[in-house]
């Protein structure tokens, strides 16, 4: 019997309809593709996709209920939505469905599926500087982390290489602070980035970066070796400057920083920073200690700095919102994104959405003026042009 041609491409329109609702739950496996991210008032955002978040039951989780162990373990939602997520499946135990009541067991494996939405970064492109068969360079563009971390996943630099150029895997040889520009040396292979590694542990490796700094920055040579102490906590560095003896101990790791004046307007200075070691935040905090911080480093410009964790955000985002933006924030409240559907679909679970950015991003986004230029090692030197900021004219 010869089926109506209308009812054939009705049942199409159902199957295709049904495949359009079918979530895909992507893993770190998934690589970034160039239809994922969306520009919007200079920003780079990520379209909100599904993810599988994967943990195991360590000793301090064992023995608690599942929903006992989201609601003290991760505060960002509400008990009520763990609830929610595990009666509907979005939350598991070994890869099954269970009660909100089921008592967890160490080394189990933990899967939260969630709407997962990345913060914005500036929408500054990824420049490659030098193709090689083995090394790639790039010119990192601040608010950009270099791989996934926290919140970000797409939203990094080896994420836009992948969605861009098509290059992957990539191995970094050395880090960029999220909101530090410049240069980056990415090796393509684990035996060329070994190399490379081995010849930073060796100290064979010079590191040279730019500043901007406040005040007419001294025109000798200055070095300043000033133990380096991190607080994770309060995502913030401090300098500890004195000698240790029996009854007093500095904090921190050692850390030494050589500075050398390029130009100055009698406002700002341009500054060589050769960081002789790499501590978290060194060039940053070693400037401070001269009396000529970076001129738009909220977080180390003043003592007067509200709290990470009071914020509920990170130590610059916090620092900015305490004393004022920098110059080089973006105004992004001006023109705030509305939800469009062509953009992304909205999940009924999700406590993001209709958002694109997560709750929590308060809409500024910031980069330093510090800028990478050199990095010289064993018979090879790599650069990277100077920012535009560096220009005192």
């Amino acid at each position: 019997m010869k089926r109506d041609r209308d009812e054939v491409e009705e049942e199409g329109n159902e199957e295709r309809n049904k495949r359009k609702m079918e979530i895909v739950w992507q893993t770190p496996a998934h690589p970034a593709q160039k239809q994922d991210y969306i520009f919007h008032n200079g920003k780079r955002h990520v379209r909100p996709y599904y993810f599988e978040f994967v943990s195991h039951v360590n000793k301090r989780w064992e023995g608690k209920t599942i929903v006992d162990l989201f609601a003290q373990e991760f505060r960002g939602r509400s008990r009520d939505y763990y609830v929610s997520a595990v009666k509907c499946g979005r939350i598991q135990v070994d890869g099954e469905n269970i009660p909100v009541s089921y008592i967890v067991k160490r080394c189990q494996k933990i899967s939260h599926f969630l709407h997962r939405h990345e913060p914005p970064v500036m929408a500054w492109d990824v420049e490659v500087l030098q193709n090689e068969p083995d090394v790639l360079t790039i010119c990192k563009p601040a608010s950009v982390p270099v791989h996934p971390c926290g919140q970000y996943r797409k939203n990094t630099v080896l994420g836009i290489l992948q969605a861009e150029y098509g290059l992957a895997p990539l191995y970094p040889i050395h880090r960029l602070d999220r909101l530090v520009s410049g240069l980056l040396i990415v090796a393509k292979n684990p035996a060329k980035a070994d190399i490379f590694r081995q010849h930073i542990e060796a100290g064979l490796v010079q590191k040279q970066y730019v500043a901007k700094v406040v005040g007419v920055f001294p025109d000798a040579e200055q070095v300043v070796d000033a133990n380096i102490d991190y607080n994770a906590r309060e995502g913030r560095s401090t300098a500890e400057v004195g000698i240790s003896n029996g009854d007093t101990t500095l904090k921190g790791k050692a850390a030494c920083t050589k500075f050398t004046r390029i130009s100055t307007n009698g406002i700002y200075s341009i500054v060589l920073c050769e960081p002789v070691t790499g501590r978290t935040h060194q060039i940053r905090v070693h400037l401070q200690c001269t009396g000529h911080p970076i001129a738009n480093d909220m977080l180390y410009l003043s003592d007067d700095v509200v709290s990470r964790s009071t914020l509920g955000t990170t130590a610059d985002r916090a620092a900015s919102l305490s004393g004022g933006s920098p110059e080089t924030s973006c105004e992004s409240h001006k023109e705030e994104y509305k939800y469009c559907s062509e953009d992304f679909s909205i999940d009924p679970m999700c406590t993001h959405c209709p958002n694109l950015a997560p709750n929590g991003y308060d809409g500024h986004e910031e980069g330093l003026w510090l800028h990478c230029v050199r990095y010289t090692g064993p018979e090879w030197v790599y650069e990277c042009p100077y920012p535009d900021w560096a220009s005192l004219t």
